[in-house]
């Protein structure tokens, strides 16, 4: 059993669709998905798809290249959104300096509120970041300092020396196809380490499609691709990283396993 721990089923690429790609991943062993929004009119799109199919649930959000126009949103938007029995998780949200899309501060303000509302409900908040390792990790440092909360670094590509920071806050890490890549040697050598309880596997679908996959609309069968390639990275079995990242998902999304 695989799970898609990070995928945009409401994209174009895959919502055309939505039915054959989600029977496809089954086909291939994957029997789970979080369906992922990165902005407010998104909201009721993943909610909806994951009261329809039993195996797809949903994180409320708003992406750093959406903050500008989210700037307003206001924290109990958020902490209403989480109460649908669907939803599991918070975001994606956080940091990204390198399209720098988003007014920085906005970026920041919204990152930590929904720190905030993860902090009041237990459910994890899913990161981005991209070139904004040091605002990242001391956002973290200093929100963790007023109480914990569960979180996760979906579609890991940072430095090993981040990698290490996260891993000592507490933090998960999820590899995407990215880790497939022939010049991702450091992203290999990292997801070879990393702890048998803090990895998760994602496609971040229909983005970033994985080796043999490349050039191609990513989508969540292809999920076992990457978890392949992760397992031989580690020296164990698909079906054993398979278990690993199945049974760390449920314990980071505990909402899921309820």
């Amino acid at each position: 059993m695989l799970i898609d721990s990070h995928c945009h089923l409401e994209y174009d690429g895959l919502i055309e669709e939505q039915d054959a790609v989600l029977d496809r991943a089954r086909s291939a062993g994957v029997q789970g998905f979080l369906n992922i929004s990165t902005k407010q009119s998104e909201w009721g799109q993943v909610m909806g798809t994951a009261a329809r199919e039993k195996d797809v649930w949903a994180s409320v959000g708003i992406h750093p290249h959406h903050a500008d126009d989210h700037a307003d949103l206001g924290i109990d938007a958020l902490r209403e959104a989480v109460k649908h029995p669907r939803v599991i998780a918070i975001g994606e949200t956080g940091l990204d300096y390198y399209y720098d899309k988003s007014d920085r501060q906005v970026q920041q303000d919204l990152f930590r509120l929904h720190i905030t509302v993860a902090r009041e409900t237990g459910l994890p908040v899913i990161i981005h970041t991209r070139d904004a390792e040091d605002d990242t990790a001391a956002i973290l440092e200093d929100e963790l300092g007023k109480g914990a909360f569960p979180a996760l670094i979906h579609c890991f590509t940072a430095s090993s020396e981040f990698g290490r920071k996260v891993l000592d806050l507490g933090l998960t890490i999820s590899l995407s196809g990215i880790v497939t890549f022939k010049n991702a040697k450091e992203l290999q050598e990292i997801a070879a380490e990393l702890p048998e309880d803090r990895i998760l596997v994602e496609t971040d679908s229909p983005f970033l499609a994985p080796v043999p996959h490349r050039g191609k609309t990513c989508e969540p069968a292809f999920v076992r691709n990457t978890a392949e390639f992760v397992s031989e990275l580690r020296g164990v079995t698909v079906e054993e990283l398979a278990a690993t990242t199945t049974s760390n998902f449920f314990k980071l999304f505990s909402k899921a396993a309820a």
